[in-house]
């Protein structure tokens, strides 16, 4: 069965989330814990996470993906910075303990002004301190276009960081399509070769999430800004054939797009349904 949703807005709370999810025919979504330059976690009533997991229940929604915001870097070496990104990140997972099945996913930060090896370290310790033996959410790291300073821009460097983690059982990898595209990944021409340096070097068993996205800007730019599905350089064959990968059976996919109208979201979610060829 295709799991696939769209990037939502919380700012109603989780039942108008899933609402507007059903109201796509998506089975899963994606949303911010917080605003995403930073700020305080919204607040959460108990009544609408009850109300939230009937309705997921009776329409088959699953697998939520919660994105931390991406003021937080935990591979800084700036410890005021660093510091922020743990608390945020302590506090989600705590929050989140409350919604079974949901993934939460961050960004594994840059290296300003130390190695890459320094910011893959930082990045690994700041996991370590908030990643518990007994939690039932999954931590994925986002893959990065490589612009500018940024860590996480290939796979080396992710199983660097997942190696580096105590709980690394409690750990996966978000493929983002435009961000691997960026990176100079082609999953246009040679998605088996993509799909197979990410098993060698990380594990299938890792990839756990997928940004559906396609992109403004040619293989290897090193800039990841998204197009309307069908409109950029990877188009809309190239990511059903992701889509229908068998390797992927069974991963959640997201769509995010420049233009987040629900209108949008979903005439392209439809396309991708129709164009699903798996059970």
């Amino acid at each position: 069965m295709l799991t696939i949703g769209c990037h939502l807005s919380r700012r109603k709370g989780f039942l108008e989330m899933a609402q507007e999810a059903a109201s796509v025919n998506a089975n899963t979504f994606q949303y911010f814990t917080r605003n995403p330059r930073g700020g305080a976690q919204a607040d959460e009533k108990e009544s609408d996470i009850a109300a939230y997991q009937q309705f997921a229940q009776a329409h088959g929604i699953k697998t939520a993906l919660a994105y931390a915001p991406y003021s937080a870097d935990p591979a800084t070496d700036h410890q005021n910075t660093r510091d922020f990104a743990i608390m945020v990140y302590a506090e989600d997972l705590a929050r989140l303990e409350q919604l079974p099945g949901h993934n939460y996913l961050i960004r594994p930060g840059s290296a300003l002004e130390e190695k890459p090896e320094a910011a893959i370290a930082e990045c690994a310790s700041a996991l370590n301190e908030v990643i518990t033996p007994q939690q039932t959410t999954r931590v994925l790291l986002d893959t990065m276009a490589g612009e500018g300073t940024q860590i996480g821009r290939n796979f080396e460097q992710l199983a660097q960081i997942i190696a580096q983690v105590k709980h690394a059982d409690h750990m996966g990898v978000c493929l983002d399509t435009a961000a691997v595209w960026a990176e100079g990944y082609d999953i246009v021409n040679d998605l088996d070769g993509v799909l197979d340096q990410f098993d060698k070097t990380i594990g299938l068993d890792k990839l756990l999430a997928v940004h559906l996205n396609d992109s403004k800007y040619d293989l290897g730019a090193h800039v990841d800004r998204h197009a309307r599905i069908g409109e950029g350089k990877i188009g809309f064959d190239a990511l059903a054939a992701l889509m229908n990968s068998p390797r992927l059976a069974g991963v959640p996919f997201y769509l995010e797009e420049p233009d987040s109208t629900l209108v949008i979201y979903e005439h392209d979610i439809a396309r991708f349904q129709e164009a699903y060829t798996g059970k």
